[in-house]
């Protein structure tokens, strides 16, 4: 099949180009936050269309940051040692054993997977984890029950984020460095903690007072019950959609994080469809909207 991209005529290419041009110079210098998961992760298409985003957007003058999710390749890791993943209201409960599997497979498999994708794509990008640079410190979290908010649930070592000192993302980012961000942090003993990804990226948006949180999902963003996409939501609206159970399972701490980041100071937060070659770009430099962009008021 030919590629539509190289079908385009020369003049359609160069209008396409100029009309980029109002979005490069509004966002030049600013920071981008993207949460990278679902199946722009394991499509290999996909990686190589977001490596090169990630890239072009870096060479524009845009600022990159991105946080990693990785939730399938723990579940496969998990397998091959004959453990199951158990999960409360969308949370990993994480022993011991189920902790070392989700830092080797974040930290180093999925996290050096991305760093090199690009990488080959001509960007300089360099992992970090919580660890490093003493970027994310960590407590024990306490999960309350939804239905009886005096009962706590116990997920073992899954944290809740205490502090984000952002000095080791600031100086990669000065040094023209893409930082790849592992959702891991550490607590007062040094012990590791695995924290959601979408919590992870909403926060580090809002230390970095980033432009957008941008957030690839495996849907085409969120969506009432008549599965229609819904573009713009304030925060009101989604309390609504929250209340009547439109809004559900894994897309709650998204949303969660995402509104906390709206009312935050980010500038917009958008939940895009992974799926979408070159989602990124057709999100930040085109008219285009691709999903669901979420503001405070």
């Amino acid at each position: 099949m030919t590629d539509p991209v190289l079908t385009v005529a020369p003049r359609d290419k160069a209008e396409i180009l100029a009309q980029a041009l109002p979005y490069i110079r509004r966002f030049h210098g600013k920071t981008m936050v993207i949460k990278y998961g679902g199946n722009a992760m394991t499509d290999p298409a996909l990686q190589a269309d977001f490596a090169e985003d990630v890239v072009l957007l870096k060479l524009v003058g845009i600022n990159p940051v991105v946080v990693h999710g990785g939730g399938p390749q723990i579940e496969t890791a998990l397998k091959r040692l004959g453990k199951t993943g158990t999960f409360v209201q969308g949370m990993r409960v994480t022993d011991a054993e189920t902790m070392e599997v989700v830092e080797w497979v974040l930290a180093g498999e999925v996290q050096q997977d991305i760093v090199g994708l690009i990488n080959q794509a001509g960007g300089k990008a360099v992992g970090l984890t919580g660890r490093d640079g003493g970027l994310i410190r960590a407590q024990k979290l306490k999960l309350a029950d939804r239905d009886d908010p005096s009962v706590l649930h116990d997920v073992g070592q899954v944290g809740d984020i205490v502090r984000i000192d952002p000095g080791v993302v600031k100086a990669l980012q000065d040094d023209q460095f893409i930082p790849v961000i592992s959702p891991l942090g550490f607590g007062e003993q040094n012990e590791s903690y695995n924290i959601n990804a979408d919590v992870v990226a909403g926060k580090l948006a809002t230390v970095l007072q980033a432009e957008k949180l941008l957030l690839l999902t495996n849907t085409p963003g969120v969506l009432n019950k008549a599965g229609e996409l819904l573009t713009n939501l304030s925060a009101r609206e989604i309390d609504g959609l929250f209340a009547d159970g439109t809004i559900s399972g894994g897309m709650l701490p998204k949303i969660e994080g995402a509104l906390d980041a709206a009312r935050s100071g980010v500038n917009s937060v958008h939940i895009i469809d992974g799926r979408v070659p070159h989602a990124l770009l057709l999100e930040i430099l085109t008219d285009q909207a691709f999903g669901t962009m979420i503001r405070a008021h």
